[in-house]
Order: C-alpha cells, then structure tokens, then sequence
C-alpha cells in the first residue's frame, strides 16, 4: 500500500483513534532516534568501520552529530505535538456538540477538554457571562425603563418593539445576519432535544418549532427561550439557550490628522434666499472662522436670485480676507439635487477631497466637521450620520411668549426634533470613492431617490458604511411642499417626510384633539 493510501486512510479514522496512533507514532520516533544515533557512532563490530569511528570519535565531531540529531528530533516531536494539539481541539469541539446535549444551560460552557488549558480563561469568562445575565434568576430592577422586554418570533415573522427603518411592527427577517442567528438558535435547540431522546423514537423536527422569544443584554449576550410540540396533546417542551458574549478584542489602533484634511461642501441650491442666509451665516462663523479647513461649492439652479448668491459669496470672502474659500456653478436647468451634488464633486480639480454632500437647510457644528474627517477613510469607510431633525417651533414652543433664537433650538430632545433615519443625504466621502462607486442617477429628477440610490451603491459594495446619529448636524424646520408634478413614489415620500417633520406624536395630538382640552379647560372654570 502506498504512503498516500495510508496517509488517506489514517486521516478518515475517528478522533479517538488518531490520537493514541499519533502517540505511539511519538514514541516510537525518540526510540528509533536513540537507536539509530547509538548505532550509527558505536554500535557496529565491523572492524573497518570501527576504524572510521575511532579516527573521527573526537569529541567536536560527535557534539555535532549529537547536536544535529537531537534538533531533527525536537522538530519531529514538534510536528507531532502540533497534531495532536489541532486533534484535541477538534475532538473537544466534538464533544461540545454531544455534551451540551446532555447538560442544562447552567453548564453550557463546561464543554472543552480538560486538557487544553489554553482555553480555561476562555470558560471561566463565558461562565461568568452567565452568571452576570438575568438568565437563572431575576435581578431588582430600579424602575419600569430598565427593564429589557423580549421579541417574539415564529417560523414566518419576528413581533418587536424596535422596529428600525422599516417602522414595522412585525416583519418577515430580513437581514442575513438576524435570520441566520434565529435559524442557528431553533436548529440548535433541536439538536439539544433530539440528543435526550432515545433512537427509536420520534425526533423533534422544525415543524415543531411553535415559537421563541429572544432579548440582548448589551453586556452579556442573547437569551432565547424556544417552544416545541411534542406530540403529545397539551405538553410543549421549552428550550432555553444562551449566547453569550465574549471578550474584547483589539481589532485597530491608527491615528488620524485631522489638521490636514480639508472639506469641499457641495451644496445645490435654487432659490430659498433665507435660508441660505443663515446656511453662510453659520459656514462663515463654523468653517471660515473656526475650523479654517473647508471649501464650499455651491451649483445654482436657474437664473433668479443668482446675482444675490454671488454678492452674499463675495462679502463674505472680503469680512473673513479668505477670497477663495468657494466657486459658485451657474446652470441654467431645472433644479436636480444629484445633478448639482455630481457638478459640484467633479468641478474640484486638486486631487483627492473629502466630500461633505450639504442642503441649505442643515446646520452643522465644529464637533461634526472633524467627526466627518475622522470617520471617513479614502478607499474603506463612508461616513453617513443621522441628523436630528426639529419640529415646527411654532408649535414646539407654542406655551411660550416667544419663539427662543434659533441657537437655542439646537437641542436634541423628544419635544424638539427626531432622529431622521429615513434620510441619506447628508454624507461625507472621499471624492475617489464617489467616482469609482459610479456617482448618482442622473436620471432622477426634483425632490428624493437620488440619495437612497447612491447610498445603496455603498452598500452593495466592499466599503464599510458608519451609519450613526450624531449630535452636531441639525436639519432646520422648514415648511415643506410637495410637487404635485413629482412621480407617485416620490410624492409618497415628500408626504411622509412632511408629516413626521411637523412635530411630535403627543403635539399633534394635542392639536387634534384642541378642541377637547378647551372644553375641558372652560368646564372647570365653572
């Protein structure tokens, strides 16, 4: 039988096989060694080769024979070693999967060989995961708020209360991740309860899934409590599992140098005069005055109002002595957001910039420029930040004498504003990426969709997308009006905007519902 043959052969035995194969494969080595070296220096009664021996038996030359056979062999014994810690591991792994099986969720993580210490700190840390999880017994809780409900879900739909960007209240699971982890939960519980059956019998399949619950304590890891029929009229069997979290674990350290990177922001415009008054007010006072690193493109649409944007550029590049701070793009067209955004990105023309894609009516803070330097990396990460966006002050601060100065809006709270996670205009990426990701859709035209099509273009590709709400980027209240020669999904999405952007749930309401409260009001003045 050949050598490969064998080599085959010996890999398809089982685990508890190998190993004592391996051992004995170890010993043997060291002994053949030993003889080999006691033969090969004095072992031989031919008188020739005695000879030999004796008029190289020098003690330099049999140091380094000795030295030579004694470094194959630990090399050997490495190899060896090497083995048979990598089939230890994998034995272990194996004996994880049929022990669980016969143990309860209190001994999860008990499931390693005792002989690989490597992984003894490992056990101790995802047994105290446990014990730290409100998983064996429940834990005082000081209020209401800090209590963390559970998800329910079932073979076709998850029922959860953070509902995302879908804003639904059930929903089919459609994000690979969230999927595979609850089909990774169900099929292990069924392994865990098929394992305490005997042969013979029935096994559990997923058509007897009914349905779990599971919850995340950030801190711990995933709870799951499964539910199965077991055939037998009125017995469900619950299964609880745990997933706990592991340590943490460095995966970078760099440092950036904000200092040196400076910002074009490209902002379209058409019109809107007052707002871009206090859009340069706050560019001037943020970028020009303070941070000194930026850029500003603005494209212009059409032709009126031109002649006051150009003045209002131009005097404020003779108060800061900055006189190329910003190049203004004239086109003569119906206003296009994504076309205005892509004319003003290709217009830069010194190499590599770091894009802030802007409207006029955003108002960002010294905090966000370097937020949008540092989160931004050329060739790897888009930077796509939540903007709290306010509601209508006039009913936001309607209690009060006066509307307070647009500096004290500027908070992020309930009554003020909402976290706008349906909007992606707002980004900063390095021009490079934006041209090798193709750009926008030009063929969109007026209000939305241009910026959901190029922020699915970063998705679908190798680039990390940061997507997270930041408190320095704020979306001015406006009064919105939707175009009613805008197609029927973008009008769809113009209204939805409007509705959410006028004020809080319990605001409108109150203004629903005015007429009661006076009634109200007025009955107890009686």
């Amino acid at each position: 039988m050949s050598a490969t043959m064998m080599l085959s052969k010996f890999k398809h035995l089982p685990l508890s096989t190998r190993i004592p194969i391996l051992l004995f494969l170890l010993g043997l080595a060291v002994f053949t060694s030993l003889h080999y070296l006691n033969c090969k220096v004095g072992g031989s009664n031919d008188p020739e080769s005695r000879k030999v021996v004796m008029d190289y038996q020098d003690k330099d030359y049999y140091l380094t024979l000795l030295n030579e056979r004694e470094e194959q062999h630990k090399q050997y014994v490495a190899s060896l070693k090497k083995q048979i810690s990598e089939l230890k591991l994998e034995l272990a792994r194996r004996t994880e999967k049929i022990s669980k099986g016969a143990q309860p969720v209190n001994d999860v993580v008990q499931v390693f060989d005792d002989h690989v210490n490597d992984n003894d700190d490992l056990n101790d840390y995802l047994q105290q995961q446990i014990d730290k999880a409100e998983v064996r017994h429940g834990f005082r809780i000081r209020n209401e708020y800090e209590i963390i409900p559970f998800n329910m879900f079932t073979p076709q739909r998850i029922y959860q209360l953070e509902m995302g960007l879908y804003r639904h209240p059930e929903e089919k699971p459609t994000r690979k991740d969230k999927k595979d982890e609850l089909i990774e939960a169900v099929e292990y519980a069924l392994e865990l309860l098929n394992s305490q059956k005997a042969k013979e019998s029935k096994q559990f399949t997923v058509n007897d899934f009914v349905e779990g619950l599971y919850r995340t304590e950030r801190n711990t890891g995933t709870q799951y409590e499964l539910f199965f029929r077991s055939g037998v009229s009125g017995r469900i069997h619950r299964m609880e599992i745990f997933r706990p979290f592991g340590p943490l674990l460095r995966v970078n350290s760099e440092v950036f140098e904000t200092s040196k990177a400076t910002i074009n922001i490209i902002l379209p415009l058409a019109g809107r005069m007052e707002a871009f008054r206090i859009f340069m007010q706050n560019f001037r006072e943020v970028g020009l005055k303070h941070d000194r690193r930026v850029f500003l493109t603005v494209v212009y649409f059409g032709q009126e109002h031109l002649q006051e944007v150009e003045n209002t550029l131009e005097s404020i590049a003779k108060e800061t002595g900055q006189r190329s701070y910003y190049k203004l793009i004239a086109l003569n067209e119906e206003f296009s957001r994504g076309k205005g955004l892509e004319v003003g990105a290709k217009a830069w023309d010194k190499g590599n910039v770091l894009l802030f894609f802007c409207d006029v009516d955003i108002w960002f803070t010294l905090d966000f420029l370097d937020r949008c330097r540092y989160s931004t990396v050329a060739g790897k990460k888009v930077f796509y930040p939540i903007l709290f966006s306010l509601y209508n002050p006039s009913i936001v601060y309607a209690q009060e004498s006066r509307i307070p100065p647009l500096e004290q809006q500027l908070s992020v709270k309930k009554d003020t504003g909402f976290w706008r996670d349906f909007g992606f205009g707002m980004t900063c990426q390095y021009l490079s990426d934006f041209l090798n990701i193709g750009g926008f859709d030009l063929d969109i035209k007026g209000w939305g969709g241009e910026d959901v099509s190029l922020y699915r273009k970063y998705v679908n590709s190798n680039l990390i997308v940061i997507r997270v709400p930041v408190k320095g980027l704020f979306h001015m209240y406006h009064e919105k009006t939707c175009d009613v020669t805008l197609s029927e999904e973008q009008y769809r999405m113009c209204i939805q905007s409007k509705a959410v952007g006028e004020a809080s749930h319990a605001q409108l309401g109150m203004l629903a519902f005015k007429e009661e409260v006076q009634a109200h009001k007025a009955s107890k003045k009686h």
